[in-house]
């Protein structure tokens, strides 16, 4: 069986972070760039694929519906692995479909019109902090905001504290 070692919200998805910091201290073997479009893009799936096999990590590119079912058809195989959502709109979706997170890494979201900053690398909106309230409140996830395990860690509640 399988298991999801982290969850981690990037917009950028797969870059040096990722593939050096997280991945070697959590001892995964997979990162799973879960996202829609993405996954419809050949062009795109196939760089992300060919830069994770360069790491030894092997990298699947599913959709949301695909990821759900993968996990309730094969609990991801024997992958310990961590899951890459571009945003909290496609994270909180995927658990809303039965996709069992229970920790979230918000590492990446780059600032846009009527959004905060939480940490130096991200950037939410109100909307954006509801629904990770949200998924702490009634799914039980854990969501903290930090960039590289070095760095400073943000709790969602001292997060909220800017909306």
């Amino acid at each position: 069986m399988g298991k999801i070692q982290l969850t981690r919200i990037d917009d950028r998805l797969v870059h040096g972070q990722v593939m050096t910091k997280w991945s070697k201290g959590l001892g995964i073997n997979a990162i799973f760039i879960i996202d829609n479009e993405v996954a419809k893009d050949d062009f795109m799936k196939q760089i992300f694929i060919s830069s994770g096999s360069r790491s030894g990590l092997a990298v699947k590119v599913l959709s949301i519906d695909e990821a759900v079912a993968y996990w309730n058809e094969k609990n991801f195989d024997e992958y310990k692995a961590i899951l890459l959502f571009k945003t909290v709109y496609g994270v909180y979706e995927a658990v809303k479909k039965g996709l069992p997170v229970n920790l979230i890494n918000v590492g990446g979201i780059a600032k846009r019109k009527d959004t905060k900053f939480i940490i130096t690398s991200v950037s939410i909106g109100e909307d954006e902090a509801k629904l990770l309230k949200e998924l702490h409140e009634q799914h039980q996830v854990e969501v903290f905001f930090q960039m590289i395990p070095d760095s400073s860690k943000v709790s969602l509640a001292d997060a909220l504290k800017q909306f």
